[in-house]
């Protein structure tokens, strides 16, 4: 008898099908796809993410790679904050089985990440499943922090995202903004100040 699947609450939004067929192997949830940069535009599409979004809460799972963070920010501007949870996969270099190359920055797409991955990146996103416990975020981890901590503002600011960002497995083209929203979901302020002092030791 197989494992039952993780039932997911949230509606999860993927870039094509081969993401929606992974994905639907390793949990339940409804999930939609933008079919690449089709969702640019289709204004009925968008609206109806946004009523998905309104009823249900969305999560976003885009490639890593930077056409991924082109289709994410686009729909980061269109879909209200509050309705929105942000997942991420990490880069992973190599090449989906049905392609004969890989892809023009060499990384795995969601299809490409084991169920372990892509279970991992949804409860880190917040995603809320059936069973599992709420833990309320103490101490989020604001802008002020970042540049007290030198990772923004500073003359190697950049350098130092960069480097915790692979600690992380975080995604490299992400912005200060969208590393702030990854840091509040994996972590809490006094486990930032942790990672940056090791990380910081080490220089």
């Amino acid at each position: 008898m197989s494992e039952k699947k993780p039932h997911i609450r949230e509606v999860i939004l993927v870039e094509g099908k081969y993401d929606k067929n992974a994905l639907s192997q390793v949990v339940d949830a409804t999930i939609v796809t933008t079919d690449g940069f089709g969702v640019f535009k289709d204004r009925q599409r968008l609206a109806f993410f946004r009523r998905l979004a309104e009823q249900r809460g969305l999560i976003l799972l885009t490639d890593s790679d930077g056409a991924g963070f082109v289709i994410r920010n686009f729909l980061k501007g269109a879909i209200p904050n509050e309705h929105l949870k942000q997942a991420y996969v990490p880069d992973v270099f190599g090449k989906e089985r049905r392609k004969r190359k890989a892809g023009k920055e060499g990384k795995l797409g969601v299809e490409g990440m084991t169920p372990e991955i892509l279970l991992q990146v949804l409860r880190q996103a917040g995603a809320t499943i059936d069973g599992d416990e709420v833990i309320e975020t103490e101490k989020r981890i604001t802008k002020q922090d970042l540049f007290a901590l030198g990772l923004s503002g500073g003359e190697n600011s950049a350098q130092y995202r960069k480097k915790l960002m692979q600690q992380l497995e975080l995604p490299e083209h992400m912005s200060v903004n969208a590393f702030l929203d990854a840091l509040n979901i994996l972590m809490n302020r006094e486990i930032l100040i942790s990672c940056c002092k090791d990380l910081f030791e080490r220089e």
